[in-house]
């Protein structure tokens, strides 16, 4: 499946080489939640951080295709392969890194990365998770108009991400406004909720490839104690804690997320 998707760039790593790292971010984000740790990662990486389809800056899924983990990693996939780029390591967030555990099962990674990954949760928590998703999507759309000004507001970026950011003050003024506004406009927010609902990561096998699974100690979307059945369904995976994290920890540990995806590049 070929989808052009918007990325950025960059690094010095050779284009296709086994230092080739793809950043995946999660449902209602952008690539711009990479920006923080893109270049502790780009010095001899080949780092690509792409909006998935249906966010950002990239069109949807075409017309009959489930923006599920699968969906959207085929179309990682195919969308990578025009690129010339095979087999990278591969870190995603939240649905990122299903998505991410999904390009392992077709074969397609060298490594996985997930931090805080989706599809690890019991029935109450993905009540708990959808509901508050659905409300900041509400949210956005309504104060869209008005995001430039309440971005600026110290009281707004701590209401604003309490959910999804351990220390709000350090999500930068423009990546706030611009967060609210692609989350409002995200063509495919919808139907890739109701496609990954209900639904769950059942491996209880090694995917073959080196997996971490990195999770916020004060991730208040996806709930640590997730991460004990996300070790349990991936056999020989790194369980790293991060503390002081929240569920986008890029923002709140640049330094510790770095560290810990380096680490993953050289898992074996």
């Amino acid at each position: 499946m070929m989808v052009d998707l918007n990325f950025e760039r960059r690094g010095r790593g050779a284009v296709g080489d086994s230092r080739s790292l793809v950043l995946i971010h999660g449902i209602g984000s952008r690539w711009q939640m990479w920006d923080p740790v893109l270049d502790l990662l780009a010095g001899g990486n080949d780092v690509i951080a792409l909006d998935l389809p249906g966010f950002g800056n990239s069109p949807p899924l075409p017309p009959g295709v489930e923006p599920g983990p699968r969906g959207l990693a085929e179309a990682v996939a195919g969308f990578l392969g025009g690129l010339g780029v095979e087999r990278p390591h591969v870190v995603g967030n939240s649905l990122g890194g299903w998505v991410g555990l999904e390009l392992a099962r077709l074969d397609r990674v060298s490594s996985v990365t997930a931090v805080s990954p989706a599809g690890f949760a019991s029935r109450a928590e993905s009540v708990w998770s959808r509901s508050n998703l659905i409300a900041i999507h509400r949210v956005a759309r309504l104060l869209r108009p008005a995001a430039d000004g309440l971005a600026k507001r110290g009281w707004f970026r701590r209401l604003a991400y309490w959910l999804l950011v351990a220390h709000p003050q350090n999500v930068p003024v423009e990546d706030v406004a611009g967060s609210i506004r692609a989350l409002a406009d995200s063509a495919d927010f919808r139907p890739t909720l109701r496609a990954t609902t209900d639904r769950s990561v059942r491996h209880g096998r090694s995917l073959g490839v080196p997996v971490t699974i990195a999770w916020g100690q004060k991730d208040r979307l996806l709930l640590p104690r997730q991460a004990q059945r996300a070790a349990a369904e991936l056999p020989g995976a790194r369980l790293v804690k991060l503390p002081g994290c929240g569920h986008i920890p890029t923002y709140d540990d640049p330094e510790l997320v770095a560290r810990v995806i380096l680490e993953g590049m050289t898992e074996r």
